[in-house]
């Protein structure tokens, strides 16, 4: 056990879950990045944003961190800045989870908010730019601007090495949500520097725009382009080799049977992953090793993706999925197998 200073020195190192294994030598491997502080992969990109605004003189002491978030990017932001003495303003709409706001407020961030209340409406075009226009009328303010910021990939440039280290026979695809870009595409190009061969798969909600088709509504969170909105520059398309689209019912289903199934609790972007990545492994080739990233944990979404009335009122609640999902783990042999 280690003694820190801080506790932005806790990210990072996060555990491997071997999810489940096929019967010619496949296996699901889940990178818990909900073992980071406040339960999120997004402190890395951050921490990662913060240092490089001071180091390029943008930042300076006692100056002001505004971002445009849906969540977890502003809890990351939220500590850094209470560690490092900034203030803190994070534009958010109703799209976002109230806990997460909840405890951006306790950190003593201020919350501007783009939506009426009531309104879940996702509203990131508004967001960024109303962040843009106040850190540009405030004194000594930096708007981190996460979804254009190449130190957002750069902060997940440590994943890549933390899974090179854990399995040094190799990585033959990554499978991760694409919001911003930055954590598929910062961990997967330092992954493929390391590990040339390795397949990258992005998934995104079904009324994101990024891999192309119809835009429209949904309420996964943190992830995803929205109609309306520019696709961040961090999506690196000439990187991944494979755009996915999973729908609400197929994430928030996937969450809710592997919860019961296995006790794991994760957020709605990471069961489109597990989703996806669980019709990656029946078809992958004997002996491959897949591994999801799971951005976000569960205990954030309580009230929402395992609420029975919030998901019957959005009419979400899919049975066929979570039975699918069901049936999927124990064919391979969920948690546990040998």
């Amino acid at each position: 056990m280690r003694i820190v200073n801080r506790l932005s020195e806790l990210i990072g190192d996060t555990p491997l879950l071997a999810l489940c294994r096929t019967g010619s030598g496949s296996r699901l491997l889940l990178k818990l990045e909900q073992f980071n502080p406040y339960g999120t992969a997004k402190l890395r990109m951050a921490l990662s944003m913060v240092l490089d605004a001071e180091a390029g003189g943008r930042l300076r002491p006692g100056g002001r961190i505004v971002e445009s978030t849906s969540g977890n990017t502003g809890l990351g932001l939220a500590l850094v800045a209470a560690e490092r003495g900034y203030r803190f303003t994070a534009v958010v709409d109703g799209h976002a989870c109230p806990d997460k706001l909840r405890a951006m407020l306790a950190m003593g961030a201020e919350l501007v908010y783009v939506t009426e209340e009531g309104d879940e409406e996702l509203a990131t075009a508004a967001r960024e730019e109303l962040a843009a226009r106040l850190a540009k009328d405030s004194g000594n303010a930096v708007f981190t601007e996460q979804h254009n910021n190449p130190a957002n990939a750069e902060g997940y440039r440590p994943l890549a090495r933390e899974l090179a280290k854990a399995l040094p026979e190799g990585v033959d695809h990554l499978i991760g949500a694409v919001g911003t870009g930055g954590s598929l595409c910062g961990t997967g190009r330092e992954l493929r520097r390391l590990m040339p061969g390795v397949r990258l798969v992005g998934v995104e909600p079904v009324g994101s725009i990024a891999f192309g088709g119809p835009g429209g509504p949904y309420h996964q969170s943190g992830t995803g382009t929205p109609p309306g909105a520019p696709v961040g520059a961090l999506v690196d398309y000439d990187l991944i080799d494979e755009g996915r689209k999973v729908s609400d019912r197929q994430a928030f289903g996937t969450c809710r049977a592997l919860a019961r199934r296995t006790g794991l609790l994760v957020g709605g972007s990471a069961g489109g992953v597990i989703h996806e990545a669980l019709h990656e492994l029946r078809a992958a080739p004997p002996g491959s090793t897949l591994v999801a990233l799971l951005n976000d944990s569960g205990e954030k979404y309580l009230d929402t993706v395992f609420n029975d009335a919030w998901m019957a009122e959005r009419d979400l609640l899919d049975p066929d999925v979570e039975r699918e999902v069901g049936d999927l783990l124990e064919e391979f042999g969920s948690v546990g197998a040998s």
